[in-house]
Formats: C-alpha cells, structure tokens, sequence
C-alpha cells in the first residue's frame, strides 16, 4: 500500500469512529499568538508541548529554517492575516539547534535539482526573468542570526502595529528547552 493509501484507510476509520471531536475548536487562537518556526520533523509534537500549546491555541506557520524569506511573501501575509483578522496580539519566531538550514548551500540543491531532471534551460530562465537563486534558497550560518533576522524583518512590516510584540526563541530539538534570543516586550 502506498503512503496515500495508508493515510486515506487511516482517515476512514478516524471519521467513522469520530476520533476528531478530542480536537474541535474555531480558527481563531485562544493563546491570541501566531507562531512562525522550522518544518523539521523532530518540532512536529515536540514544540507544542514544550510550550504546552493544544489544539487551537495558537497559529502555526512552518518554513525551511523559520526564515520569512520576502516582506511580502505568503509568510509575513499568514501573519498579518493572522493579527488582522485571527486576532494575534503576539508573534513568535522559534527557530532551532541543529537546523538544516544552517550553511545551507544553494549550489548543492541546484546539483541534485539537475541530477534529478530539471533541465539547464530552466534555470537559465529564472535568471533571464531576474530571478537570484543564490539569494532566494539561502539558509544562514548561525541560527541564532536566522531567527533575529526573520524576527527584525516581522517586526518592521510596515502593516504590523507597533503594539505587536515580536519574540525570538530557539527550542533545543531533542530536549523543547526554549531560550529567548529576541524579548518583544523589551523592544
């Protein structure tokens, strides 16, 4: 069976036996946070109970590395939306030890994108059309710069009010020990 497979007979069973009432609540966040932080794996349960969050309590944004890349990209959009019209009042940015982002090489990720078949024209094209790889798949070499970089970034939007705290934290991906690099309430 392949992997959508197991997931769609999963999802039968969860729906007939009504497993997902345990999560029912509205959009808006009860914590009045929204969150951006990495997409690694090892943050997908663990995050939540370090910072003893449940289902519904905060807004959750995932990107490679927590980086909010563009000031008008869909990150920083997700956020304002979520201050808006989801009434956020605080945003974290909670990066981690250990992030693959860390060095990230762009040069790498072209390679194995040619290895894998997308053909020299294509990347000849994006640069043609103004495009800079190098500077859009970018990591960081501290992850400490990463998320004081995304946290400066969110907190000088010029559509975030001023009265929204920014916060900046690193979580510790085998412990969730949380150390706070960036107090938005100091700022």
């Amino acid at each position: 069976m392949n992997p959508i497979a197991e997931i769609l007979a999963f999802n039968r069973d969860f729906v007939r036996e009504k497993r997902y009432e345990q999560f029912r609540t509205d959009r808006f966040p009860d914590k009045r946070m929204v969150i951006l932080t990495c997409m690694d794996t090892r943050l997908i349960e663990l995050l939540p109970r370090a910072m003893n969050l449940r289902n519904g309590d905060v807004k959750i944004i995932k990107t490679a590395g927590a980086i909010v890349s563009h000031p008008f990209g869909s990150v920083a959009r997700s956020i304002i939306v979520a201050v808006y019209e989801l009434g956020a009042r605080e945003v974290l940015v909670v990066g981690h030890h250990d992030c693959g982002m860390t060095g990230l090489s762009c040069a790498r990720i072209l390679e194995k994108a040619k290895a894998r078949g997308v053909p020299d024209h294509v990347f000849q094209t994006l640069q043609s059309s103004g495009i800079n790889l190098d500077k859009w798949l970018v990591g960081f070499s501290d992850v400490r710069d990463g998320v004081t970089r995304s946290v400066e970034l969110i907190k000088n939007h010029p559509l975030l009010p001023r009265d929204v705290p920014v916060h900046g934290l690193l979580v510790h991906p085998e412990t969730g020990e949380l150390e706070v690099l960036v107090d938005g309430y100091a700022a």
